[in-house]
Order: C-alpha cells, then sequence, then structure tokens
C-alpha cells in the first residue's frame, strides 16, 4: 500500500510574510494598574 504524497505549502503573501519572521519572538506585556497587588509587610 503507497503512501499518500505529502502537501506542499506555497507562499503567496511575501510581504505579509517576512513582516511576520521579523515580528517573531516579540511579546507586548500589558499591566493594568487597577490589579496591583502590595505584599503585605
Amino acid at each position: 500500500m503507497k503512501k499518500p504524497a505529502h502537501k506542499i505549502y506555497r507562499t503567496t503573501n511575501w510581504p505579509a510574510y517576512n513582516r511576520a519572521l521579523m515580528s517573531r519572538g516579540n511579546i507586548a506585556i500589558w499591566f493594568d494598574p487597577a490589579t496591583q497587588w502590595y505584599a503585605p509587610s
């Protein structure tokens, strides 16, 4: 029994792909001042 052929994926939107590669790994973290917690002393 033959194995099914592998699918070939092609990038059609190169500008968006290149931007995604440049921003890969960037994480933006937002802190809300209303949710701050201070440890009791």
